[in-house]
């Protein structure tokens, strides 16, 4: 996978916006201000959000994700190696814009429109 394929998935969710918040070539994908997801200036892979510490450690563990540098620990960061199936891939942005998404207001998450969960 590329950073493209990455843009473009996170684009085409409702409300999500790119910004470089630290300049230098960072693509930080948000929703309602908060970040859902993050690709380095170095281009490494993609960062995102899991819903604890346990399955980033597992999907660490699996192989599947490393441990996202400067993030919490229940961040991983999914280098473009192991993003080799883009549905995969696609599951691990929505799956981390719908946790960023659901802590935000029930007005917020309104007004972004519609958004159905695919598990």
């Amino acid at each position: 996978m590329t950073r493209e394929t990455v843009n473009r998935l996170c684009a085409a969710l409702p409300g999500a916006e790119r910004s470089d918040p630290w300049g230098g070539g960072h693509d930080a994908w948000k929703v309602g201000g908060k970040m859902f997801a993050c690709i380095g200036a170095m281009d490494r892979g993609v960062a995102v959000k899991c819903p604890d510490i346990e399955t980033a450690e597992l999907l660490i563990e699996a192989g599947e994700a490393e441990r996202a540098p400067y993030f919490h620990r229940s961040w991983v960061l999914v280098p473009w190696a192991q993003a080799a199936d883009e549905a995969a891939l696609a599951h691990r942005i929505r799956r981390s814009y719908a946790l960023i998404r659901g802590k935000l207001t029930k007005k917020a998450r309104t007004a972004l429109g519609p958004f159905e969960e695919t598990e």
